[in-house]
């Protein structure tokens, strides 16, 4: 029990200090159960708590983009519609797990992740697997999953901060943990401001403001069995800019969406050493109001899905391992416009695994069962071999698929005649020492991938036509049109050549097609790279800036709206007043770089930000 616990909750040094970890080696995504990194041939990279306080602020953008393979776009400031992409996908292929529960709203139109309800007030860690792995993870894992911890852990922390725009946050976290016992925790966060304008053209702020609460609790009944409970609440209101009439062009509205997301898990852990096994029962609630400037509702949805699961790992003789998993999933959605539909899936994998010195090597398959589509069988493999210490060679390969969305295949612009997405990936790399430098002051890795994308589902319009798919559909439908490729190179430099320095360099190179039309994917900027430095001239400040390089991208599949690049610098500090007492800022944007990620959307400008830490 000490080395797994339950997959996504990251606490095995906090209520286990016997068994402590390094957490940013450990990862869950590429086998379902805890494993370290190197042990993958998967491209993962893992964040840690002391580097997500490091980067500052709510913004999970800003950390996320410390990883290769990620673009990002949003639709105006902080609390905006945020689409995380890995290595050229959609957004709405990437899987997104918070604290060991799928969140994909199925009242969304593709059934994606908003990242924009997502702060890192809370957050202790985050996983990020790219390339595909329905393998393990079932649908939507076709770019991707990023899993993401939030804090539990024994003691009081505090923190505050202010900035620019009427910009505020808290968070306040305690727990007790007891080595026969168990865990119980709690954290709150509380985040608001006044904004920028969502439309670049307008002159009004839009705002938003958002609270959440986190509870955990865990029971020993002995060292090999556990039982555990986990939920979330968040609750935020984000004022809207719209289309109005008479020219329907972005711009200021009095519109406000509000979002209440429940989450919540419950379930069981055994570990006897060579088996693991996790059971569990979940849920994800997802309700969204759009009201219009008197209050009066414009428009409403609600998503849930209810999820039974069983994970595991057996060992059963010297380096073989045994990967396996089952779960059973209902889904349901309605809108102010759709009476509402649900639907449900199962699925089941196995994944036989090696880890004998120099190798580890895994190889898997899934069957999934849809109600709407039948069945869909998944294929995965990967490797790590050590050629020499420290350097490592890992290869992966990998299928994806994403079932059509409830709104794609019910809604009035449904399609019951879909196919689920389907890709292929493969990556090719070398990596040498471990991106936390605990063993090494060097970790470097250049990884080269290509995915292929069948059955893509597109909405196609319907203006003028009344004939073939469009037959009794006059507002446009959804179909399966299109093929796509991504490919290119990942390239990441961490480095610390003296006492108190500490560099870091991530690049991607994205290449991206159509392969029907020969147009590049929208918002797949080809060229991105993160440049991060720290120093220490003393023991208790530390001084770090961050430079985001992003080059060009088309904002439409047409390829007719240019995206033009930019650079944004970051400058941060902080000092360690006590033991107990941090004080830290940053000024965001330096030099003021006005530039757009979603046309017609704007972006922050400059902004300074003061905040103190406190652990008790």
């Amino acid at each position: 029990m000490y080395k797994y616990l339950f997959f996504g909750v990251s606490l095995a040094t906090l209520a286990h200090p016997a068994a402590a970890q390094d957490e940013a080696t450990i990862t869950v995504t590429a086998t379902g159960t805890r494993i370290e990194v190197v042990d993958t041939g998967q491209a993962v990279t893992v964040i840690g708590e002391a580097e997500i306080e490091a980067v500052q602020g709510a913004d999970l953008t800003r950390v996320l983009e410390r990883a290769p393979g990620v673009a990002i776009s949003r639709n105006g400031g902080t609390g905006g519609f945020t689409g995380v992409r890995l290595r050229g996908s959609e957004a709405e292929q990437v899987l997104t797990v918070i604290d060991g529960l799928r969140v994909s709203d199925p009242a969304a139109p593709t059934g994606g992740y908003d990242f924009g309800n997502l702060l890192a007030l809370d957050l202790d860690k985050l996983e990020i697997l790219r390339g595909s792995n329905s393998t393990i993870w079932g649908s939507d894992a076709i770019g991707g999953v990023i899993v993401a911890s939030t804090r539990a852990q024994s003691g009081l922390r505090a923190q505050a901060e202010y900035g620019a725009r009427d910009t505020a946050s808290g968070i306040v976290s305690g727990g007790v943990s007891d080595p026969d016992t168990g865990f119980l925790g709690l954290s709150g966060t509380w985040f608001s401001t006044d904004g920028i304008s969502a439309a670049e053209a307008g002159t009004e702020a839009d705002g938003f403001e958002q609270w959440a609460l986190n509870g955990h609790a865990r029971y020993y009944f002995s060292d090999r069995l556990e039982v555990f409970g986990r939920t979330r609440y968040a609750e935020g209101e984000l004022d809207l800019d719209g289309f109005p009439a008479p020219d329907f062009i972005l711009a200021d509205t009095d519109e406000v969406q509000e979002t209440r997301q429940w989450t919540g898990s419950a379930g069981a852990v055994l570990d006897t050493g060579a088996l693991f096994l996790s059971a569990a029962y979940s849920f994800a609630d997802t309700d969204r109001d759009n009201l219009d400037g008197t209050g009066a509702e414009t428009f409403t949805s609600q998503g849930r899905s209810d999820r039974i699961e069983v994970r595991g790992e057996w060992r059963p003789i010297g380096p073989f391992l045994l990967h396996f998993g089952a779960e059973n999933e209902w889904t349901s959605y309605a809108t102010a416009f759709d009476t509402g539909e649900d639907t449900r899936s199962s699925g089941a994998y196995a994944q036989a695994g090696i880890e004998y010195n120099a190798i580890s090597g895994h190889i898997g398959a899934r069957v999934d069962d849809h109600a709407d589509f039948g069945t869909t069988v998944s294929f995965g493999g990967d490797v790590s071999y050590e050629l020499s210490p420290g350097l490592r060679l890992r290869a992966s390969i990998g299928e994806g698929f994403k079932a059509p969305s409830l709104f794609q295949l019910y809604s009035e612009y449904g399609n019951l005649a879909l196919d689920p997405e389907q890709s292929t990936s493969f990556d090719l790399g070398l990596a040498y020492g471990e991106r936390t430098l605990s063993r090494e002051p060097v970790y470097g890795a250049v990884t080269v991938f290509q995915r292929n994308t069948d059955n893509q589902i597109a909405f196609v319009s319907c203006f003028g036509e009344t004939t073939g798919i469009c037959t009794d559909r006059p507002f446009g439908t959804y179909d399966n049109v299109t093929r796509t490729r991504a490919r290119g190179i990942e390239a990441e430099l961490w480095a610390r050549p003296a006492d108190g320095v500490s560099l870091g360099a991530v690049y991607t190179l994205t290449d991206t097609e159509n392969r029907d039309t020969g147009l590049t994917l929208a918002r797949r900027p080809r060229h991105a790279a993160t440049l991060t430095g720290e120093w220490q001239p003393v023991d208790t400040v530390t001084l770090g800036a961050d430079l985001r390089v992003v080059s060009g991208s088309f904002d439409d599949a047409a390829n007719a709206v240019r995206l033009d690049g930019y650079e944004v610098l970051t400058l941060r500090g902080s000092w360690n007043v006590s033991e107990r007492v941090e004080l830290f800022g940053r000024v965001e944007n330096l030099w003021d770089e006005q530039y757009q990620t979603a046309a017609g959307y704007g972006t922050a400008g400059t902004g300074a930000h003061i905040g103190a830490r406190l652990s008790l």
